[in-house]
């Protein structure tokens, strides 16, 4: 079941620095703006409890939500979010208004499955994700909460490409638009059991050649001696 989030706003008519960091630090606010859908920004603000609560969940950040403000509902989706560098504090939101005849650009989280049971897991590799989320165009009606890609048939040394992974109905990859492919994840031995059997050969290849030396000396002595032995 699609997960439903609900956030209750405030419209604020004080705007500026001075003002945010008032409502931030005396009365626990978030400030925000709402835009687009061809009407007027509007600045508002949330309270910060909230916020924290309903950032706790990933869909939260791919998802239609509904924002209250003053008693007027509007779905309206995440476009911006400013966090302090260091204490866990909602600095600022950026909502995007929706309209059901606007397609929306949205970055969504990436979901890998069946992981475990991979061949190349199996072979001793491991995974990599060179990707955790992935913009798209689509309509509001067709927004995916995230994007599924399977890699249960990935064998080691193999990479999982955009184009490989089958987009959602309604759903276009901005990349693949502009005739990119990124890989998004791969399967490779890890680092240090490469290094180990780089070793290995290495150390191999050395008693190899300090074999075939001992015998090239030995062979040498003999035909020394053989030289020096006195004829009967």
């Amino acid at each position: 079941m699609s997960a439903i989030f609900e956030l209750s706003a405030a419209a604020r008519k004080d705007v500026g620095k001075g003002a945010s960091r008032r409502l931030r630090r005396d009365q626990g606010l978030v400030p925000a703006i709402i835009y687009g859908a061809e009407q007027p920004a509007q600045s508002v603000t949330l309270p910060h409890k909230d916020v924290l609560k309903a950032l706790q969940h990933e869909a939260f950040y791919s998802h239609i939500l509904t924002l209250t403000v003053d008693n007027k509902a509007e779905k309206v989706v995440l476009k911006d979010l400013h966090r302090h560098p260091v204490k866990p504090i909602i600095l600022h939101m950026d909502f995007q208004r929706v309209s059901s005849k606007q397609k929306l650009h949205m970055n969504v989280p990436i979901h890998f499955i069946n992981e475990e049971v991979a061949p190349g897991v199996k072979d001793g590799g491991v995974f990599s994700h060179s990707m955790k989320e992935v913009e798209i165009v689509c309509f509001p009606a067709d927004l995916p909460e995230y994007i599924e890609v399977d890699m249960g048939a990935l064998e080691l040394n193999e990479n999982v490409h955009l184009s490989d992974v089958k987009a959602p109905k309604g759903v276009e990859f901005v990349a693949i638009e502009h005739d990119e492919n990124p890989a998004i994840a791969s399967i490779h031995l890890p680092k240090v059991v490469e290094e180990e059997t780089v070793a290995e050969e290495e150390v191999l290849d050395g008693e190899e050649a300090a074999a075939e030396g001992e015998t090239t000396e030995e062979d040498g002595d003999k035909a020394e001696a053989s030289k020096d032995k006195p004829e009967a």
